[in-house]
């Protein structure tokens, strides 16, 4: 239990823990999974905007994305309100979305894209990994979250889980 909450966490396993935790469910039931997998099993790959303001961690989603075909980054921004503006513009399939921007924090630039381009999934990745700030993250609708220290090893599993869904 403690090692979801500290690393990724996808919708359903935030549930099932915060459930066995006694606590209610944080995400919204107006958010569902549409057939992804098909959409994602053809020849296009998933278009990603990667949302970040640290340039180091954005040079390692980069790394990370490009040794894979099926995943294409279409665009990138290191701040919240430009974030809105490229998902409108864009429509990607899926946002990579750092929580401490600058303009508007990435929570609430999730919320107003999610408002605007509903189609597309939101992974919000943080340095925090505390639950409460999971919750309000998640709660705004996004398809998970990872904790930075933890992306060598959940960025991938979290993309899958998001866009298999």
């Amino acid at each position: 239990m403690t090692e979801i909450l500290s690393g990724s966490t996808t919708q359903t396993d935030a549930q099932i823990t915060l459930s066995e935790m006694g606590g209610s469910t944080p995400f919204p039931s107006k958010r569902k999974c549409s057939s992804a997998m098909e959409k994602f099993s053809g020849a296009q790959p998933v278009r990603i905007l990667v949302v970040e303001d640290f340039p180091r961690f954005r040079e390692y989603i980069y790394s990370e994305l490009e040794k894979r075909p099926s995943l294409r980054i279409i665009g990138e921004t290191a701040d919240g309100l430009e974030a809105v503006q490229k998902a409108v513009e864009l429509t990607p399939d899926l946002i990579l979305m750092d929580i401490g921007l600058p303009s508007l924090n990435g929570i609430d630039a999730s919320r107003i894209i999610l408002e605007l381009v509903p189609s597309t999934k939101i992974i919000l990745l943080s340095q925090e990994s505390s639950i409460s700030v999971m919750q309000g993250a998640l709660n705004v609708g996004a398809s998970g979250y990872v904790v930075k220290m933890k992306a060598a090893l959940e960025l991938l599993p979290a993309i899958e889980a998001a866009t298999s869904c």
